[in-house]
């Protein structure tokens, strides 16, 4: 006949086995855990507090907090909260907050780590990561670095890249989505940057990160470097509109700065795999030190404070781009 589980309202220690439960502490389930440094127990039903660690053998519900770290072997149901780390080896239901990881089967909830959240299985509502986010299925993941799924439902947020099966809005300097597009492109604008840029993404958003040289600066050889976010309008198979938010940097790597913020509203046409664009650009531009400032003769806007030129103008670009998956993934869904 199985052995009836132990049970405590409230175990107080100091680390295991120097405990109220003692050296059977892992026998126990509480309503209320109290430890300076680590405590031991097969569930917790309440609140389990440590200085340092929880370790509970079985489940948890209600609210663990330690200074360093909760271990849970089975799962987890209410709020976890770890200086550094907290794992769960099946489901999470709830929230769990970390310093620096987060690692669990599963997921039902929000999960926030400052370095990353790593779900073996299924995520749920909303993963928020310093570094890395990664998981099965996930609602929306929000990260400086890099996103991995395989199914998004919602929205990928990523300082650099998104990475995914299926994810319809990722928003990400490089997005590798797998029945999204990829794109090369060399573009064109009125004061002859010409760009080679990648652009990936979704059928509906997009990344981009482009280099290039400016072909109208006589001083001095001025590059290009360009990232931004793009969203599709789609008007038919053949049809339709880019409008694109990005930042350029150029540089002849001497003194001064060279920034252009740019929204371009751009009618594309496709031919196959590939797609022909050109539209107007509404640009803010911020100069010092008199760098590259006789690229642009009229603006609608300019104001000189300093060594800094700060000016709103419309311009125009334009490009030929080849999708680097064929004519596969070209076709609305």
């Amino acid at each position: 006949m199985a052995q009836d589980t132990k049970k405590s309202n409230v175990h107080i220690g100091f680390i295991y086995p120097i405990s109220s439960n003692g050296s059977k502490a892992g026998e126990y389930t509480n309503k209320f855990s109290l430890h300076a440094i680590a405590g031991l127990s097969k569930n917790e039903t309440g609140v389990a507090l440590a200085g340092f660690s929880n370790i509970i053998k079985d489940s948890a519900k209600g609210f663990q907090a330690a200074g360093f770290s909760n271990h849970i072997r089975n799962a987890s149901r209410g709020v976890q909260l770890a200086g550094f780390f907290n794992h769960v080896k099946n489901n999470v239901q709830g929230f769990q907050g970390a310093g620096y990881l987060n690692i669990s089967g599963s997921a039902t909830g929000v999960q926030s780590a400052g370095f990353a959240n790593i779900v073996k299985g299924n995520a749920g509502s909303l993963q928020i990561a310093g570094f890395l986010n990664k998981s099965a299925n996930v609602n929306t993941q929000i990260v400086g670095f890099l996103n991995i799924a395989k199914k998004v439902r919602g929205v990928q947020v990523s300082g650099f890249m998104n990475i995914a099966d299926s994810s319809e809005y990722p928003i990400g300097i490089i997005n590798i989505i797998k029945n999204g597009e990829q794109t090369i492109s060399i573009s064109v604008d009125e004061t002859l940057t010409t760009l080679v840029s990648f652009r990936s993404g979704s059928k509906k958003m997009y990344g981009i990160l482009g280099i290039g040289y400016n072909l109208n600066y006589s001083k001095q050889h001025l590059y290009a470097l360009e990232m931004g976010i793009g969203a599709h309008f789609r008007f038919s198979k053949q049809l339709r509109i880019n409008t694109e938010l990005t930042g350029m940097h150029l540089d002849d790597f001497k003194d001064g700065d060279y920034f252009r913020g740019s929204l371009r509203i751009m009618p594309a046409v496709k031919m196959g795999a590939i797609e022909l664009f050109a539209g107007p650009t509404f640009n803010y531009v911020n100069i010092s030190e008199g760098k590259a400032n006789n690229l642009t003769k009229h603006y609608v806007w300019d104001k000189t404070s300093g060594n800094n030129f700060y000016g709103l103008y419309f311009g125009f670009t334009g490009g030929i781009q080849v999708n680097l998956k064929g004519t596969k993934n070209t076709s609305a869904k």
